[in-house]
């Protein structure tokens, strides 16, 4: 039962995939694109990341420290694919929120 607490391999591994997923469609929508239809395209991103988030935490039991885990899992896949810092520390501040 403790150990289960303990247990962050689901959570470390939908990080990685919701950075995945984010990473993959911003790099594609953005290219040459006008500021108003990225914008939009943000906004059915984060949409779609909601809808993820939801569905993750409705099938797992998360607590603080699979959260933080997941958050930061997340937080540096986005680091390290070369994404500006206080882009991602407000990205990160978003899922969290929406954890």
């Amino acid at each position: 039962m403790i150990l289960a607490w303990f247990d962050v391999k689901e959570s470390k591994a939908f990080g990685e995939a919701l950075a995945d997923f984010y990473l993959a469609r911003v790099k594609t929508d953005a290219r040459g694109k006008k500021i108003k239809l990225i914008e939009r395209k943000q906004r059915e991103l984060l949409e779609k990341l909601t809808q993820k988030i939801v569905i993750f935490r409705a099938a797992n039991k998360l607590n603080f420290y699979k959260k933080a885990q997941l958050i930061n899992v997340f937080k540096w896949r986005m680091l390290e694919a070369g994404l500006d810092a206080a882009y991602v520390d407000e990205l990160t501040s978003w899922v969290t929120h929406n954890l």
